[in-house]
């Protein structure tokens, strides 16, 4: 998580277009290299989710025990993440960047050629480990890289929109790949990715770092990273065998505890990992909490409507890849008109409006049965609550950085980050495995949607009321563009 604005370089500084003019042939390959990385983490979010059936059974994993092959790897890629970043402002981002390719690569591999659910599983967790390392790291690097300006929004531009195309992309590509191929193909994919930007990363991207090397957190580190593990293995457990089981208790006791500790530990540390007074700022606070459920109740549908529409209704991984795809226009399409609502109303109102969206299109879920025809269903109402949570993810992040001093900018963008992985970590874990543990898969479905539902519509309330009224619209307006 990058927290100071001002960088030093330890290699050759990139010479960059100037301000309002296209952007270098260096310019390109390096924010190819970097975008290419970034696509590649998000493509693995959402390559495995239609493979996940036809694994299971090649493998011999229960449908209880799915839920592992994502949650091995969003466990330490959310878990690792401040950590990480952190290391990366201190030791340098470049180092990092390539040591998280290298192994983000390696476990591809392993996961590609898995013979058995540990082998497959501890691939997953080291790929974890890897996009934990690449995501804050080149992150940082692309807005290091680029100077502020015309340059830097047209980066991060191309960076967030290929963020949200890997996603699409994976659930197209694994539902190809898996008919035609093998579910192995959609991890040999990324390994290929990795293979690729490997490479090019050393001579192009120049090292940076913190100038001041501040001593690391170590204590805020361990706290939070063992928090977060314990926490979300308890609620992954206990989802599974039930929370009266000795290891739930101590792991879930334990995880409250770090937390807690990490939270004292920030208060008296003279370079935090997260910095508690920010974290006080009504807008950070309540719009991160809008950006961390809307994240993780969307992970939570798309991972049981893929079990749904496979295990239920009998589509292959190609069909069910194709109800994802139309999900994916839609989301795209919401891209480009989400501007213009946040430029009109504010990002508040657009971040309260929606959250309610997604939960009442989630709610519309809960009328799925097993006939064909909810196929249709399905793809209508995952497509507009996608179109509702991608406004929200564009609103949360303008309202968390809204009115932030220029020089916490950077740990304020960290925190929005942070959110989103925590969000896809925390998700299906917590609802998701409702849906495997039920002797009943089509109730177990609608219990989950039915409890998303609830989640995301209490949480527009609560965001609507600790945001209060929205008197930012004229200045986010002109930011955008718009007015």
């Amino acid at each position: 998580m990058a927290i100071d604005t001002t960088e030093t370089t330890s290699a050759s500084p990139t010479v960059h277009s100037p301000l309002g003019t296209r952007l270098s042939t260096r310019d390109k390959l390096v924010l190819f290299v970097l975008c290419a990385a970034q696509f590649m983490v998000a493509l693995d979010f959402s390559v495995l989710n239609v493979a996940l059936p036809v694994l299971g059974k090649d493998l011999g994993m229960s449908q209880s025990a799915l839920q592992w092959a994502v949650t091995a790897f969003a466990l330490p890629s959310g878990g690792f993440l401040l950590l990480f970043g952190r290391i990366g402002d201190l030791y340098g981002r470049r180092r990092l960047f390539l040591t998280g390719l290298a192994l983000f690569g390696t476990a591809s591999l392993l996961a590609t050629f898995a013979w058995d659910p540990a082998s497959f599983l501890t691939g997953r967790a080291l790929q974890g480990l890897g996009a934990a390392a690449i995501v804050p790291t080149g992150m940082s690097l692309l807005t290091t890289t680029f100077p502020e300006g015309p340059a830097r929004d047209r980066a991060l531009g191309i960076s967030g929109t290929l963020l949200s195309l890997g996603f699409t992309v994976g659930m197209v590509a694994g539902g190809v790949l898996t008919d035609v191929l093998s579910w192995r193909s959609t991890m040999g994919l990324l390994s290929v990715f990795a293979l690729v930007v490997l490479p090019l990363a050393p001579d192009l991207l120049p090292e940076s770092r913190t100038p001041d090397r501040p001593r690391l957190d170590v204590p805020g580190a361990v706290t939070v990273t063992g928090g977060l593990l314990a926490l979300i293995y308890a609620l992954s457990t206990a989802a599974e065998r039930g929370f009266g089981g000795a290891d739930v208790i101590a792991t879930l006791a334990a995880g409250v505890f770090l937390l807690a500790a990490f939270v004292y530990v920030e208060s008296r540390a003279h370079a935090p990992l997260v910095s508690l007074p920010m974290l006080r700022r009504r807008t950070v606070a309540w719009g991160n909490l809008g950006g961390l459920v809307t994240f993780s109740m969307m992970s939570t549908v798309v991972f049981v409507l893929t079990l749904y529409l496979q295990e239920t209704l009998g589509l292959s991984a190609f069909e069910t890849g194709l109800v994802f795809g139309v999900q994916g226009v839609m989301s795209a399409v919401a891209g480009v008109y989400a501007p213009k609502v946040i430029g009109r109303f504010g990002a508040r109102r657009t971040l309260v409006g929606s959250l309610a969206g997604q939960g009442l299109f989630v709610a519309g879920l809960v009328l799925l049965n097993a006939h064909t025809w909810s196929v249709w269903l399905a793809t209508a109402a995952i497509s507009l609550a996608s179109m509702c949570h991608l406004g929200a993810i564009i609103s949360y992040g303008l309202t968390v950085t809204s009115g932030v001093p220029d020089e916490e900018q950077g740990l304020a963008t960290g925190l929005v980050t942070s959110t989103q992985q925590v969000g896809i970590t925390i998700g299906i874990p917590l609802l998701g495995v409702l849906a495997t543990t039920s002797s009943d898969l089509l109730a177990g479905v609608h219990t989950v949607l039915a409890l998303d539902a609830v989640i995301v519509l209490a949480a527009a309330v609560l965001v609507a009321t600790g945001l209060g009224r929205d008197r930012s619209r004229p200045v986010e307006a002109e930011a955008l563009g718009l007015r």
